[in-house]
Formats: structure tokens, C-alpha cells, sequence
């Protein structure tokens, strides 16, 4: 976004990677507003994972989030953090996840996969290993909650040189300056969650929402993107035309919980109309 404004085809430098690129041309082709869902891989099992990626494609969602399960997810609240700890006890690894990813990437080419981890796993492999083998994949982008810019030279220079987009968090409560600073650092889109705090509790959006969103607005050079708390296809409307992106996680999962694969389907569908 510039000026407060959407994107619009050719706001967009020519520096910024694929993902943004691809972001900004669905923009231009008239969505108000994209669709970005979240899956925690081996919960509750891949075949599941497989099914609700089928779900997104067939219900317009662009970007999806696979998450890789750690024993310590510090940004997910108590769903997320169940699911994560039932993936790792089911036996799930890190490898096994990577070739769920290669196999859903190539299936679903309309869909933009990123990965989100903790940084406890990408040291693990490798980090020239990790981005390396994402980008030969597919993956468009990472989300590390836990790897600060100001720490973390190697990821982000690896990440460059093999054109996987760091995507960097901001809050309402990140100041003005540092705000200005993730901006220019994240690749991709810039995630802003919509609350201090984990994910899954619902979030009440309002004027304190387009307050925050317009100070990213004003320094913004990537496309944005919305979550924490998005539950209701009235949010994914609240959020048009001030965002980009509509990021849905935890009301997903638990759909999946309470009401399997048709509940998720219906909610998607809501979703997709509030969306278009």
C-alpha cells in the first residue's frame, strides 16, 4: 500500500520478490481483499492437511500458511499450541513436512504457500540448507516469529540470495520508528496482528484497528496483510479496503474440531462472498 490507499497495479518496486508481485497483480484484477488460511502440518494427520488445502483452492484463497510443528510455538495460543504438541507426539518431523510441501505445492499452483516455524528448526537444518530446500519447493515466503531482524544477519541474507520473502510481524503496540524499520526489512507482505498477544482469542476490530493500520499504511512498501482474531466472514469485510490481506487461523482449526470438513467448507464460503 502507498498513500493509505490499496494496492494497484504497479505500486509495487521492481525490487520486491514474486510473492508481493503475485499479491498485487490479484489486486489489480479486481479482488478487494485476499484470502490467507493456516494449516499445522500432521494435525491431525497430512490427509486432513491435504483436505482443507483442496478446500482453499476450490474457495479462492490465495496464500496459505503451513506451519512446521514445534514443542515451543511462543506467538500461537492454546489451539494452535495443543495442535502442535499432538503433531510432534503423532511423530510428525520436520522432514516429513517438507515433502507434504513440495507435493501440495505442485498440486495447487494457485495457491501461494509460505512456511511459519520458530527458528529453533531452521538453525537445526541448516539455514542456507532450510531456505535452499524451500525455495526448491516452492515456498514464497517464511514467517519466524522468533527471528528478529536485528539478530538474524543469515537468515535474512540467505533468504535474499534464494528469493524466499522474510515475512516480519508488527503489533499496535510496535512504535512508529520500529514500525518504519520492519517495513523496509520483511519481504512479501508485512503481517500486522490486529492485538498484542497469541493467536485464537477473537479480536473486537473498530477504530483502534483503522488507527493502527493507517500508521502502516503511511510506511508500508509491501503489500499488508491482517490477523490475530479473525473469526467471522463481517471481519474479512471490515478489513476491505484497508488491507490486503485477510489472515484466518484458529476459527479454521476449530471448525475442523467441532464440525469436520463440511463446517469448513460452509465458513469458507462465507468468507469467499465477504471477500469478492
Amino acid at each position: 500500500m502507498k498513500n493509505g490507499t490499496a494496492l494497484s497495479s504497479g505500486s509495487i518496486s521492481s525490487t520486491t520478490g514474486e510473492l508481493a508481485e503475485r499479491i498485487a497483480r490479484t489486486a489489480a484484477a479486481g479482488k478487494p481483499i485476499q484470502l490467507m488460511t493456516h494449516q499445522i502440518l500432521g494435525y491431525p494427520d497430512f490427509d486432513a492437511n491435504y483436505e482443507m488445502i483442496r478446500l482453499f483452492h476450490e474457495n479462492g484463497v490465495e496464500i496459505v500458511e503451513l506451519q512446521l510443528p514445534f514443542s515451543e510455538p511462543i506467538a500461537d495460543g492454546p489451539v494452535f499450541l495443543k495442535a502442535n504438541q499432538a503433531s510432534l507426539e503423532n511423530g510428525t518431523t520436520t522432514e516429513q513436512c517438507l515433502r507434504f510441501a513440495r507435493k501440495v505445492v505442485a498440486d495447487f499452483p494457485g495457491i501461494a504457500f509460505v512456511f511459519m516455524t520458530y527458528y529453533n528448526i531452521v538453525v537445526r537444518q541448516g539455514i542456507q540448507a532450510f531456505v535452499r530446500t524451500c525455495a526448491d519447493i516452492g515456498i514464497r515466503g517464511l514467517i519466524v516469529p522468533d527471528a528478529y531482524p536485528e539478530e538474524s544477519d543469515d537468515f535474512l541474507q540467505a533468504c535474499r540470495e534464494h528469493g524466499v520473502e522474510p515475512i516480519l510481524i508488527v503489533t499496535p503496540y510496535t512504535s512508529d520508528e520500529r514500525l518504519a524499520y520492519l517495513s523496509r526489512q520483511t519481504g512479501g507482505f508485512l503481517y500486522c496482528a490486529a492485538r498484542k498477544g497469541v493467536t485464537g482469542s477473537k479480536t473486537t476490530f473498530g477504530e483502534e484497528t483503522d488507527a493502527f493500520l493507517a500508521r502502516v499504511r503511511a510506511v508500508a512498501r509491501t503489500p499488508v496483510a491482517v490477523g490475530f482474531g479473525i473469526q467471522h466472514a463481517e471481519d474479512v469485510a471490515f478489513l476491505r479496503g484497508k488491507s490486503d490481506i485477510a489472515i484466518i487461523g484458529t476459527r479454521l482449526l476449530t471448525l475442523l474440531e467441532e464440525e469436520g470438513l463440511p463446517g469448513v467448507e460452509r465458513f469458507l464460503k462465507s468468507l469467499s462472498g465477504a471477500a469478492s
